[in-house]
């Protein structure tokens, strides 16, 4: 970290307060490699302040969606830089809920990074044009996958916009709470494969939770099977639906008394070690696979977005899209990546390395941000200097 006293005061916005652990991994991720790097003062805007302030320990948390425009303005004219992202938050239906404080920040001439996002779907003119416009007047536009990069530069983006990787990349192991698994009610003596859903909604419109639930529960009784396996649903998303669906999923399955959900509260660092316990995954959630790989738990993915299949094409492994998979398909492709579990560990093994450096490489571009526009204060031009 540099020396002294004078402070950089970074703004970060995006989707967070609790609800998604996959986004506090990411915020998580962000908030450590400012501190590690920059004395710096954090302001997060967010959606439940008591969970960022317990959770994230920054100086200050705001309201964002429960503040007028003039409240929020008065939050970001003292930033040096307002940090969106990261996360899948530019699609049609909350484009614009995200992009209030970019545009904010813009008018009041505050540097703005967008810190690998996610882009599309966008379909709607009027979230396009909100976007292109936010986009094309930051200071910086990271994504973290090539897929995003292409849906914001058909809708319209013409700046540059680098290819970066999820934040949540970075994520580092946390001990779990003293005896979880036994609280679980897992068998550490049984083989342990986890499992991920995720509840339809404004990011998985074309999800159809009869056809996904079927395929799973199916999916669930064959590796029970025939891996002689219990099977561990993660919800990354326990304040919403995740856990309702991972039991509905369960309530179809012969061998239900052989699947847990979890139920105990866990931070993103706390799940990535739960993890190292498992033997295989099957999920949906992108922070799920992130986590399974940092473990090098070999899994399948069930894509529903193209954040997912940016993870794999990553990655270099090979799965269709959700809504093309039929049950027989999906289990022949579980039975076959168990079979090449070494060869997934060696495609991770491979890949991790190249993700990480990819992710830090956002930090820098935040870094370079904040010490130019402090370097410029501090040392303006002359005025009729000759050159």
């Amino acid at each position: 970290m540099e020396t002294g006293t004078e402070m950089y005061r970074v703004g970060i916005s995006g989707s967070y307060g609790g609800l998604n652990l996959g986004d506090e991994a990411i915020l998580q991720s962000i908030v450590t490699q400012l501190r590690r790097s920059l004395p710096v003062e954090i302001t997060v805007f967010t959606r439940d302040v008591k969970d960022t302030l317990a959770r994230h320990k920054v100086e200050r948390a705001v309201p964002v969606r429960d503040l007028s425009r003039d409240e929020v303005l008065s939050e970001i004219k003292g930033l040096d830089l307002l940090i969106l992202g990261g996360g899948g938050i530019l699609f049609d239906a909350e484009a614009a809920i995200y992009l209030r404080e970019v545009a904010l920040a813009e008018e009041l001439d505050v540097p703005v990074l967008v810190y690998a996002v996610s882009a599309g779907p966008l379909q709607d003119a009027a979230a396009q044009a909100l976007v292109r416009d936010c986009l094309n007047r930051a200071a910086a536009v990271t994504v973290r996958e090539r897929r995003a990069r292409q849906v914001l530069e058909e809708v319209g983006v013409r700046r540059e916009i680098e290819v970066t990787a999820d934040p949540a990349i970075l994520m580092e192991p946390e001990p779990l709470p003293p005896d979880a698994l036994k609280r679980e009610g897992l068998d550490e003596s049984r083989r342990l494969i986890g499992m991920s859903v995720r509840e339809p909604g404004v990011a998985a419109p074309d999800l159809d939770e009869r056809h996904y639930h079927a395929l799973l529960a199916n999916a669930a009784d064959y590796m029970v099977e025939r891996l002689e396996s219990d099977l561990v649903f993660v919800p990354m998303e326990r304040r919403v639906q995740d856990s309702q669906h991972a039991h509905a999923v369960v309530s179809q399955m012969a061998y239900a008394h052989r699947a847990k959900v979890l139920k105990g509260e866990y931070t993103p660092g706390q799940l990535v070690s739960l993890m190292s316990h498992f033997s295989f995954a099957v999920g949906m959630r992108l922070h799920f696979l992130v986590f399974a790989a940092l473990n090098r738990v070999p899994f399948v993915a069930l894509p529903y977005a193209g954040k997912v299949l940016g993870f794999l094409e990553d990655l270099e492994i090979e799965m269709p899209p959700l809504n093309q998979v039929k049950a027989g398909q999906l289990i022949a492709h579980i039975d076959r990546s168990w079979d090449l579990r070494r060869d997934l560990q060696i495609l991770i093994d491979r890949a991790l390395p190249r993700l990480q450096e990819r992710a830090r490489r956002t930090h820098a571009i935040a870094e370079r941000l904040l010490t130019s526009r402090r370097a410029a204060e501090n040392h303006p031009p002359l005025v009729g200097a000759r050159s």
